[in-house]
This record gives C-alpha cells, structure tokens and sequence, in this order.
C-alpha cells in the first residue's frame, strides 16, 4: 500500500524542503511541484520524500484524524 502524509513546510532551498508533521521533521523534494511552487507555511502532500501536491490546513488535519484512527484500530 502507497501513502501520502501531509507536512508543512518549515524552509525552502532550491527544490529541498524542510517539512514537518507532528514533531517529525524530514528533507523532500520539491522536484515535482515545479507548476505549483510551494511557500513557507504551505501544507504539502508527501511520498517517498517527494511533494507532490498542495493541500490546505484543514485538509491535512483531516487526513492526521484520518491516519491517527487507522493507527488506533492496527493491533500491534
């Protein structure tokens, strides 16, 4: 199964990202969104440490609901 987890940017160089999502901080690249360069304070969707969409705030907050219900259901 493929995911996508949305961060939001923290800094920006060049086509690298510093992006964050609940306390965790990754480096993505910014290489595929090159027709919709991303800001500071952008929410972006992430996988496998490219961005490859936009989203709003509420959207990623409602994608982390999301993720933190399936997280609570999956025995460990």
């Amino acid at each position: 199964m493929c995911l996508a987890i949305p961060m939001r940017i923290t800094a920006i160089d060049g086509f690298n990202a510093r992006c964050e999502a609940k306390g965790v901080f990754r480096d993505v690249s910014l290489f595929m969104m090159q027709d919709e360069p991303p800001a500071i304070g952008d929410f972006v969707m992430v996988h496998v440490g490219y961005a490859i969409q936009k989203m709003t705030e509420a959207e990623a907050r409602s994608t982390w609901e999301l993720l933190d219900q399936v997280l609570e259901e999956t025995p460990n």
